[in-house]
């Protein structure tokens, strides 16, 4: 390994290689995840193809697919010869791509849901304000 590399264990990614979501889709999510979390900043190096490879016991191939579908959305980019990097306002896209799956993934059913159930927008207000206050008692955030 090359003195310069990023060990893939900075990640912590758990990989479920008996789950529907292909390989190469976890790890994009990872360094996704990696990336908001702070584990690597605007204009980092991450780890090598190789070092996923080896970590994950996964083929380079694999490895390399997800880390391009970030380099197509400019979360990452590509230093020849060097390795790959956390663009500059890799944070802001991400968070802006996460709100809106998070909108399309969570909302637009929580809004359907509270419609069946004839809830009123204060209603799920409230009941989404209890689920913050029941998380902060029992996890102390």
């Amino acid at each position: 390994m090359a003195g310069s590399e990023v060990p893939a264990e900075r990640i912590i990614m758990q990989l479920d290689f008996s789950s529907d979501k292909p390989i190469f889709l976890q790890i994009a999510e990872g360094l996704e995840d990696a990336i908001l979390s702070g584990a690597f900043a605007e204009g980092e190096q991450i780890p090598s193809i190789t070092e996923f490879a080896v970590t994950y016991t996964i083929n380079p191939a694999t490895a390399l697919k997800g880390i391009n579908l970030l380099v197509d959305q400019g979360i990452l980019f590509k230093k020849r010869g060097i390795g790959m990097f956390v663009s500059e306002n890799a944070l802001d896209m991400l968070r802006v791509k996460r709100r809106q799956s998070f909108y399309e993934t969570y909302i637009t059913s929580l809004v359907e849901e509270a419609r069946r159930l004839a809830l009123t927008k204060e209603d799920v207000e409230a009941l989404i304000g209890q689920g913050f206050e029941e998380r902060r008692s029992n996890h102390g955030n």
